[in-house]
């Protein structure tokens, strides 16, 4: 996996979470900004995404491919999933929910680096 790609990612996910966490203390309900960067945010996975299944047939397949797999699928739908229960949520709640896909992005990410990492003999 590309190590830029998914730190800057982790990067915009981590600030993003900041900014959404703080919109939800000061009962904020989700904003058109905020949507669309969480939509933003979303293209930068779709693209990390895509870079991962690249490198599954680059030859260096992890050992746990299925694991990968079903990494790689639970990272591409969160961010749209956390969108769209955000936009159906216009209270303040709908920005924790952001919030909380924003915290949870990193960790998948960091999981799919160290799945990848592992490649069979």
């Amino acid at each position: 996996m590309n190590g830029a790609l998914s730190t800057a990612t982790i990067v915009a996910a981590l600030l993003l979470a900041a900014w959404y966490l703080l919109r939800t203390a000061l009962d904020r309900a989700p904003s058109r900004l905020d949507l669309i960067a969480a939509g933003v945010l979303g293209a930068f996975v779709a693209v990390l995404v895509v870079v991962a299944v690249a490198g599954l047939f680059d030859g260096s397949r992890p050992t746990d491919t299925g694991t990968f797999a079903g990494y790689l699928i639970t990272t591409i739908g969160l961010v749209p999933t956390a969108l769209i229960l955000a936009k159906m949520e216009p209270t303040r709640w709908g920005n924790l929910i952001l919030g909380i896909g924003c915290l949870v992005l990193p960790v998948l990410v960091l999981r799919l680096q160290q799945i990848a990492s592992v490649t069979g003999a």
